[in-house]
């Protein structure tokens, strides 16, 4: 009874979006006030029963329940609770409700909170939001139902790809969905700009706030999954290239561009056609994610590999939505206005040059990521481009990003001075020089790359940290007036100075853990000792373990230095009965200087494994903790703009007391 309870939930939500994509836009052309309010009851509907959808499909994964497809092929009885309820949205079906969920959450959230936004853009917002729902629960309802019924159930379940039944992963999906989907309602404000032909400031700090909670969404989501892939695949890397990482990284690039490019249509009234068409791109491109995910095209850990028909219902509503949104801006963008006149040495320059460099890294990543999956299409071949391709095109792109990066903040509008700029960050320029210079000293060489891309980390750090002491006036004043004006400087400039010094912090980890690697791969029997990166790592044997619904074999691994004991590390190989699947789980020692990592292959054969003789992977990863390090710092920097009042939808709070002296503008 209750998988039908979400059927029908999901029916009347499907019905509250064919309304909703309908009335409240001829209510905005017609001036029908009555008509565009309904937007909010409907948006409110539509969540309401896509929430009791969700929350029914998530009871059956929970109770076992295998009359239930979806829990048949995506859960067993003997599964942990928290991977059951993981399983919810493990599976195509479970996460694409997943997605519609939040779709209509976004939506939802625009009409009760964005009370400030004039009647007809939030009307005409809304009713954009729904055609994407619209698209969404046809294609949930026809295609991909999750309350499919077995008949007779069988005994058990298949249980979830064991890969997948891990916490970091179990977090990785919703934060993915919530930047992919987040961006949805930014496309939805670009289009109802365009229908509506006005797009002025008070739009872009509308749709600012909207995507920053994305964008933080997805930083988090992608950071949490190469965390997961580093710890859990056994293969030692946290970026591998993969199809699918690719099209996570591809919305976030281009998100990056699209938030600063709304920093310039919100200051300067500029950028306005720049800022609409990346709206439109960067929904585009999480839609494109969509596809490759769940058309059958790739196969892939990440990926859902289902029938090509489904891909085929995806890839209509990928050309609908793109190349209708696409048409629209080509007609009605030439009528937009121009905006403020600004320098070619300004901040609105500096930003310019920031948004054409991550455009073109986003262009690069599509097309390395397309062009084998064209190849196949056309020819037959299998193609694979991997790091290498986008090692030479992408970091190149980047290096100039990140010295701009540093630069950016010390310009002033309009016009700016960049001799006097360079001048103030003089000292940044020679330590970050000289500190390149003493790490090539003391790794005895190495790639020129990795020492540029260290001193350019380097100087972006310390360039983020006298542009904020800048703002405070710090050992220009006295401390206390100092600390005054910390408290007083906008949250959007301490989020600013807080994500850009994640970024450097995040490149000193890529660099370390890439340039300065160790690794080993060796055959072993117990007693066996291996030398690696100032460790003596002895391999004292394997062990057969039994968890809740696996076995494994656990090896034991003593660590010491100079003689000294550090750790004992146990790597595991793990076989899933039921899913009739193997997994590597990792040991890690890590440290802020490095991880020691250790994971235990296959015997190369039942006799080895009967003599205790294995295949070992050690490395040794320098740095690598400053990749999540950083992370967390940009998505800290992102929540504490997204705190700011100025970027919240509505009124800025009235102050009582008189304005404080004035302070440098923030971005």
């Amino acid at each position: 009874m209750i998988p039908e309870l979400g059927q029908f939930a999901l029916t009347l939500a499907f019905g509250f979006a064919l309304v909703q994509s309908v009335l409240p836009m001829l209510g905005a052309s017609r001036g029908n006030l009555l008509w565009m309010r309904s937007a909010r009851a409907t948006s409110l509907a539509q969540m309401a029963f896509t929430l009791v959808a969700f929350a029914a499909l998530m009871r059956s994964f929970v109770v076992s329940d295998f009359t239930v497809l979806n829990v048949v092929e995506n859960s067993h009885s003997l599964k942990p609770l928290l991977f059951k309820i993981a399983g919810t949205w493990g599976s195509h079906e479970g996460s694409l409700l997943l997605w519609v969920l939040i779709l209509t959450m976004f939506g939802a959230a625009v009409s009760f909170f964005g009370t400030n936004i004039s009647e007809g853009l939030r009307a005409r917002t809304l009713s954009v939001q729904a055609w994407i729902s619209v698209g969404f629960f046809s294609f949930m309802l026809f295609t991909s139902n999750p309350f499919e019924r077995v008949f007779p159930p069988p005994p058990d379940g298949q249980d979830l790809n064991p890969l997948l039944q891990d916490v970091g992963l179990a977090m990785h999906p919703p934060l993915l969905y919530i930047g992919y989907v987040g961006f949805s309602i930014v496309f939805s404000f670009a289009v109802a700009a365009l229908i509506e032909g006005r797009v002025d400031a008070a739009w872009a700090r509308w749709v600012r706030p909207w995507t920053l909670a994305a964008w933080i969404s997805l930083t988090g989501g992608i950071a949490l999954g190469s965390w997961w892939a580093y710890y859990e695949l056994g293969w030692g890397g946290w970026w591998f290239w993969d199809p699918v990482e690719n099209v996570s990284f591809m919305p976030w690039l281009l998100g990056t561009a699209l938030l600063h490019s709304a920093i310039v249509t919100e200051k300067r009234d500029a950028f306005k056609s720049w800022t609409i068409l990346l709206a439109i791109l960067t929904f585009s491109m999480s839609l494109l994610g969509t596809f490759i995910v769940r058309s059958g095209l790739l196969t892939s850990v990440h990926a859902f590999a289902v029938d090509p028909e489904r891909g085929l219902y995806i890839l209509w509503l990928l050309g609908l939505s793109i190349g209708g949104s696409l048409l629209l801006f080509a007609w009605r963008a030439p009528a937009l206005e121009s905006g403020g006149l600004f320098r070619p040495i300004s901040r609105e320059a500096g930003l310019l040059v920031n948004n054409l460099l991550l455009a073109s890294a986003t262009g690069t990543v599509l097309f390395g990521t397309l062009y084998p999956l064209f190849v196949e299409a056309l020819s037959g071949e299998r193609l694979s481009v991997g790091p290498p391709f986008f090692n030479a095109t992408f970091i190149p792109m980047m290096l100039p990003l990140v010295f701009a990066m540093a630069i950016g903040p010390f310009l002033s509008w309009k016009r700016a001075d960049l001799a006097g700029v360079l001048q103030r960050l003089k000292f940044a320029a020679v330590l970050s020089g000289l500190t390149a210079l003493v790490v090539w000293y003391l790794t005895e060489g190495g790639p020129v790359l990795a020492y540029l891309s260290l001193a350019l980390a380097i100087w972006l750090f310390l360039a983020a940290v006298m542009e904020w002491t800048g703002r405070i006036r710090f050992g220009e004043v006295p401390i206390k007036e100092a600390l005054r004006r910390v408290k007083n400087l906008p949250r959007a400039a301490h989020g600013m100075t807080m994500a850009h010094l994640g970024l450097a912090v995040a490149i000193v980890g890529f660099v370390g853990s890439t340039a300065w690697k160790s690794e080993e791969i060796v055959f072993v029997t117990p007693g066996t000792e291996i030398s690696i990166a100032g460790f003596d790592v002895v391999f004292e044997g394997v062990e057969r373990i039994t968890g809740p619904n696996y076995v494994a074999n656990r090896g034991t691994l003593i660590v010491e230095s100079n003689g000294d004991y550090v750790t004992t590390l146990y790597p595991e190989r793990r076989q899933y009965p039921v899913a009739q699947y193997s997994t590597t789980e990792s040991s890690i020692r890590s440290t802020l200087a490095g991880d020691l990592y250790a994971s235990l292959a296959e015997p190369a054969s039942a006799e080895a494994e009967e003599q205790g003789a294995w295949t070992l992977r050690i490395l040794y990863e320098p740095l690598v903790n400053f990749i999540w390090i950083g992370s967390a710092m940009l998505v800290l920097g992102g929540g504490l703009s997204l705190s700011d009042r100025r970027l919240r939808i509505g009124a800025p709070r009235r102050s009582a007391r008189r304005p404080a002296a004035a302070e440098t503008p923030a971005e």
